[in-house]
């Protein structure tokens, strides 16, 4: 099932002192054609995007999620894009488990031996301009359903971080289910297109520094970003 590395160089538990913790990246979406390309899947690009620049296929199907493994330098990384349908996410992701401590809940952090500081999920969010991006170290679900079910399958437990992906909010009286639904128009793609790297970047960032020193810098970026986009429709 693993090709590139073996699991016990994935298990935190087993490593040698020298050898560095796993992340785990999970990008939120609704699989199949018909959702791709819409607002509530920019979770997946972004798994994509990474997944593109550091050369790690995401092929097999594990844990009910598409799954890559490799390394980036000689970061060990975990990708993930759960297959079960927003709504469901946390079936995939962090599903109770009685064989591991709470810290190590679920499917895939379980099967890794991950605590949940290791864990990131990248998620659509309608209360960051498009195209705006933020760094989180934990915090709750914010009415977002896949980060809901997440949490409920980690038995309540928030202690993992997140990469906001901005998506703006809907216009007028537009239903934000409606609107999460939709592609997007032609400017907000371009903002989307543009933050993906930027997003990159970011992750990159924390497999070598860490998340705190990562946050600290890119947040900081992205405040500017706001403040310039803030005026601009989505």
């Amino acid at each position: 099932m693993l090709n590139r590395v073996s699991r016990s160089c994935f298990c935190s538990a087993a490593a040698a002192p020298t050898t560095p913790s796993p992340w785990l990246f999970v990008g939120l979406g609704n699989p199949g054609e018909k959702f791709k390309g819409t607002r509530h899947n920019v979770g997946f690009e972004m798994i994509d995007a990474f997944s593109e620049s550091v050369g790690i296929s995401m092929n097999v199907p594990l844990c009910k999620a598409l799954f890559g493994e490799g390394f980036v330098g000689d970061a060990p990384v975990l990708l993930a894009k759960p297959q079960t349908y927003m709504n469901l996410s946390g079936e995939s992701v962090s599903e109770s488990s009685t064989q591991f401590s709470l810290s190590m809940a679920g499917p895939l952090a379980a099967y890794y031996k991950l605590p949940l500081n290791r864990v990131i999920v990248f998620h659509d969010d309608l209360e960051l301009p498009c195209g705006v991006l933020r760094l989180q170290e934990k915090g709750g679900h914010g009415c977002h359903k896949g980060l809901k079910s997440v949490i409920n399958h980690f038995r309540g437990n928030r202690e993992f971080a997140r990469l906001r992906i901005g998506i703006g909010r809907p216009p007028g009286q537009m239903d934000p289910k409606a609107f999460l639904l939709q592609k997007f128009n032609a400017t907000a793609r371009e903002r989307i297109d543009a933050a993906l790297p930027e997003g990159v970047v970011a992750l990159r960032c924390i497999l070598h520094e860490g998340l705190a020193g990562a946050a600290r810098w890119f947040n900081q970026e992205q405040k500017y970003k706001y403040m310039r986009s803030e005026t601009m429709s989505a």
